[in-house]
């Protein structure tokens, strides 16, 4: 664990003496931190309360856990927060980062569970994101080693490190306190594919709209979007996507102008923006800033492609935060690691493990026909050259796609979140599923609340249509976690028992 101080001294020797980098086993000095908002909303550090603590912590992480030769390291960002920690015995909560800057423990549903439990929360960074970048240039080559299978065993090697300290500590040798590891969407996936891989260092899993299943062709994202939208709204969304297709063939510059998207020089690129756009209204539950001004401007002399393109300007590219760097593959070329962003990284695992591809239904499509499988195969050959192709098959058939077969396993989800046919939604033995229902219940409700962006404080559900749904789903939880705290506790009295 680094000081300030040892901190700032080890970033001017990896800055000005290349022979340190090797010496000491330091690929690169700490970065600085970006963030795609594919899965994750932006996180607006200037929100009162926002993180129960920033205090950054550092930990030194194996490079190549995979090539025993390898022995490089980098330094990788983590938090803790031990108010309600009942010390030495009560449960560790292993809450996991995902694909964007990690900067704190964020104040939602999962410190609720942790005051309730006396539990420590531990987040650590996901590799490659906001200041846990191995390299300072994220050229194709240096990304070799940003996948899910390098993320799991930094996941378990921290755990170790975290659990021996703990033990060190309180002067114990040996014992193990419960672990149970929390995700909301890829991080989701993550807490899940954790248990299923390294059950002997994690004792349960909240797998919350965890994307457990890679998908090449994702079509039932735009129809889930259809779904939630309803049929007045959906309409009003095909009719400027009509608008939009035409406009790009008359004028294209004219009508990107208009969204304030002239930046985007491929029209696919444009597309793909207007779609998530309106994805996102569902996605993070606030359905009706978009579709209530779209329905009452989709009649005769309204102008319906207006009022999208105000609210793709004031809201999506506004308060949303959302930024058209995340959509331009100009920028996604660029190989500098940044502050702020995770873009690039995270197409690299697109377009490299998972897919997702949010191609366009044959058939009543919210989205444009041209944001179609050539469309994503092409930006991957763009950004990170030819031959770059998703390994869907083998990556659902490492992990079990949505047949995932592991024990202690919660999984859950919102009804109006397109991604939730990426995940599990069927209750299996040792992996019970729960889908919350309401109007505004999307991505991560469990945790968030309604809506989900921006940050409801510890999870504030009283905004959700159906407030009860969300209260049955985490009185699951904590009944889930106790469940699993206390097969721990008798495993671990049986071991002392054969003793």
């Amino acid at each position: 664990m680094f000081s300030i101080a040892n901190s700032i001294i080890c970033v001017w020797l990896v800055i000005m003496h290349p022979i340190y980098n090797y010496k000491h086993g330091v690929v690169a000095a700490p970065t600085l931190a970006l963030s795609p908002f594919l899965f994750s909303p932006p996180q607006k550090s200037t929100e009162a309360g926002r993180f129960v603590t920033q205090d950054v912590k550092w930990f030194s992480q194996r490079l190549d856990h995979f090539n025993p030769l390898d022995k490089r390291k980098f330094q990788q960002r983590y938090y803790e927060f031990v108010d309600y920690f009942k010390a030495p015995d009560s449960p560790i909560f292993l809450r996991i980062c995902g694909e964007s800057t990690c900067s704190g423990i964020t104040n939602d549903y999962n410190v609720v569970l942790a005051k309730k439990f006396g539990a420590a929360i531990v987040s650590l960074e996901h590799r490659y994101y906001g200041e846990s970048s191995p390299f300072e240039e994220l050229t194709t080559d240096n990304l070799t080693y940003l996948s899910s299978k390098q993320a799991l065993f930094d996941l378990a090697v921290f755990r170790n490190y975290y659990q021996e300290s703990v033990n060190e500590k309180y002067n114990r040798t040996g014992t193990d306190n419960p672990w149970i590891v929390f995700g909301v969407s890829y991080p989701g996936a993550l807490s899940a594919w954790f248990r299923l891989k390294f059950p002997h260092l994690v004792d349960g899993s909240l797998a919350s709209s965890g994307v457990v299943l890679a998908v090449y062709n994702y079509t039932a994202f735009d129809e889930q979007v259809a779904a939630s939208a309803g049929p007045a709204c959906a309409s009003a969304l095909r009719e400027v996507t009509r608008q939009v297709d035409r406009g790009l063939a008359h004028n294209a510059t004219a009508l990107k102008q208009l969204f304030g998207a002239d930046q985007l020089q491929n029209n696919g690129d444009f597309q793909y923006l207007l779609a998530d756009a309106a994805a996102q209204a569902f996605q993070y539950g606030n359905p009706d800033i978009l579709c209530l001004p779209l329905v009452g401007a989709h009649m005769p002399g309204q102008d319906v492609l207006g009022v999208y393109a105000e609210y793709v300007q004031s809201v999506f590219l506004g308060s949303f935060g959302a930024s058209l760097d995340s959509y331009d593959q100009e920028h996604l070329k660029l190989t500098k690691a940044g502050p702020h962003s995770g873009d690039r990284q995270w197409w690299y695992q697109v377009c490299t493990e998972v897919a997702y591809f949010q191609v366009a239904p044959t058939e009543n499509s919210i989205r444009s026909a041209g944001v179609d499988t050539k469309y994503h195969l092409d930006l991957c050959a763009n950004i990170f050259g030819e031959g770059t192709y998703p390994e869907v098959e083998i990556t659902n058939l490492y992990y079990g796609g949505s047949g995932i077969k592991a024990t202690n396993i919660y999984f859950t989800n919102g009804s109006q979140d397109p991604w939730r046919h990426a995940s599990k939604q069927t209750s299996s033995p040792g992996e019970p599923a729960s889908t919350i229902t309401c109007h505004n219940c999307g991505h991560g409700t469990d945790m968030r609340g309604c809506p989900q962006s921006p940050l409801q404080l510890e999870g504030d559900a009283t905004k959700c249509a159906r407030p009860d749904q969300v209260h049955q789903v985490r009185e699951k939880i904590a009944s889930y976690i106790k469940e699993w705290i206390s097969l721990k506790g008798s495993s671990s009295t049986l071991s002392h028992s054969l003793v």
